[in-house]
């Protein structure tokens, strides 16, 4: 008796899709998984014993072989059990081998025979899609995750017995769902976001938070402790405009891969705002591992990557953000495979000036002494600081300004002015294959960001006397002509240079330039 059955296993951001072969046989009862399996897989077939048998369909008898092809690939992952127990079903004639040609199945068992919730199940259900495969077999708990994807044909259930029941022969076809998925949105906030209206003061900073939000570029907050840096930056995501279903579809796709998707889950809809612990490792930050799987750049994508406290992450990990900071990918090599992963993301970093916090404090003094100072800086390299677009200095609040009424204005004002600016982008670089200012490549600078003639006298003045590197200036001219899309001007004028300038020529240690 033999029975081939069509799964799927994930490999860095894509499904690979995988063909489960079963052969059974005379001899001693006896089961052989090859194919190159790990761990996980090879343990399926202790809970395969006990789930066939606690769902009414004991493994049959006799010798059973096994093969996961391609047999070059490594499966890993509880995924395939499901499809194993079908192959199981299909060659003892439980199940009619015709119902389930053409679908891919993928789920994990549990010893009872319950269909556990999957990690990755998105990624395979677009690949079913891209090969035009039937349909997707799959747990409850993943339905509104595969019905993400539009037109493909939904197999969901609960439990083995319900499968078997489903598609076994003289049964009528099960009915599928079908895409698109009904609007079951996730929420990746962890904390309640903070609206701008709430916070007093900070004007210069308000505002670098507009443009950054308006064209997606890096930040970093400077000043002493209490400033509000960290408050600042958590307004963030408030004035961002929500995912396009193609970005929600990239977000979506990566945390199910990482399993970060709750059963129930759909459409991710909420940017992404990740905020990681100083004490985090260079693999958790840019992904890896035996098999990689994304880091927090990853799941960053289209979204925010928050570092507080930026000078007590260890050196290596602060080192890892160049490769993705300049692509807007991370590429991770192992000795079996390359995996890509997506990391286009607005990097905000916060931080004191020095050690102690108040070398820029004019009620307190700096207790730091040179060489503390020296370490301290050392912390942060130049070239990492030189793809960061925007340097701000955030003072200490007055007295008045912590007694006095909230004057900023809200979030959702503010927002509608980033929207706007953002349809001006698309409708400008969407035909040159980017969107936003600060992914605008440097041979098209000339092109899109136009500069009269004062502006450019401004800026070739500045890049004299502060010693721009070639880097430092495109970004300054980036950020130009972010201003002046808030402006909703055609051309840079010198106002909106002597702005962008403002937020490059701090010196994030304290001292302008």
């Amino acid at each position: 008796m033999f029975a081939k059955i069509l799964s799927a296993t994930i490999t860095g951001f894509d499904a690979a899709p995988i063909q489960v072969e079963t052969d059974i046989s005379g001899g001693l009862p006896g089961m052989t998984l090859v194919g190159l399996p790990d761990t996980s897989v090879n343990e399926s077939r202790e809970r395969l014993r006990a789930a066939l048998k606690n769902s009414g369909s004991p493994l049959p008898a006799g010798r059973i072989t096994i093969n996961l092809a391609p047999a070059d690939l490594r499966k890993e992952g509880s995924g395939l059990d499901l499809a194993i127990a079908v192959s199981l079903l299909v060659a003892d004639g439980v199940i009619a081998p015709q119902k389930v040609d053409g679908l891919v199945i993928v789920g994990e068992l549990s010893l009872n025979g319950e269909i556990r919730h999957t990690r990755g199940v998105l990624p395979i259900a677009l690949m079913a899609c891209q090969h035009k495969l039937k349909g997707i077999v799959i747990p409850n708990g993943n339905c509104d995750e595969a019905l993400v994807v539009p037109g493909i044909a939904v197999f969901a259930f609960s439990t083995l017995a319900e499968l078997v029941a489903a598609f076994s022969d003289g049964s009528s076809a099960p009915l599928p769902l079908r895409g698109a998925a009904p609007e079951a949105e996730t929420d990746l906030a962890t904390f309640s976001h903070v609206d701008l209206e709430t916070i007093k003061g900070q004007a210069f900073a308000r505002r670098a938070l507009e443009i950054a939000a308006a064209a997606g570029h890096n930040l970093i907050f400077s000043g002493p402790p209490g400033a509000g840096k960290t408050l600042l930056a958590r307004a963030l995501p408030t004035i961002l405009p929500p995912l396009s279903f193609e970005e929600a579809l990239d977000v979506t796709r990566i945390y199910s891969i990482k399993g970060l998707l709750p059963p129930g889950s759909g459409l991710i809809r909420t940017r992404p705002f990740r905020d990681p612990h100083h004490t985090i490792s260079d693999i958790a930050m840019i992904g890896g591992g035996r098999l990689p799987t994304p880091g927090e750049v990853s799941l960053a994508h289209h979204g925010v990557l928050f570092l507080d406290e930026l000078p007590e992450f260890p050196k290596s990990v602060i080192e890892v953000l160049r490769e993705p900071l300049t692509t807007g990918h991370v590429s991770i090599s192992r000795a079996n495979q390359t995996s890509v992963f997506p990391a286009q993301f607005m990097f905000v970093a916060a931080m004191n000036p020095c050690p102690c916090g108040f070398s820029t404090d004019p009620l307190k003094n700096c207790t730091c002494t040179a060489r503390q100072q020296q370490q301290y800086r050392q912390k942060l390299s130049g070239p990492l600081l030189d793809r960061i677009d925007l340097h701000v200095h955030v003072p200490r609040l007055a007295p008045e300004e912590l007694v006095g009424k909230k004057t900023g204005e809200p979030s959702a004002k503010v927002r509608k002015r980033v929207e706007k600016a953002r349809k001006i982008q698309i409708k400008r670089n969407q035909k040159l294959g980017f969107i936003l200012n600060s992914q605008i490549p440097s041979r098209k600078l000339g092109e899109i960001c136009r500069l009269c003639p004062d502006a450019t006298a401004i800026l070739l003045a500045a890049a004299r006397k502060f010693g721009l590197s070639a880097r430092g200036y495109d970004k300054i001219i980036r950020v130009a002509r972010t201003i002046a899309d808030l402006d909703n001007k055609r051309d840079i004028l010198p106002t909106h240079v002597a702005e962008a300038l403002q937020f490059r020529t701090q010196d994030i240690f304290g001292q302008n330039n």
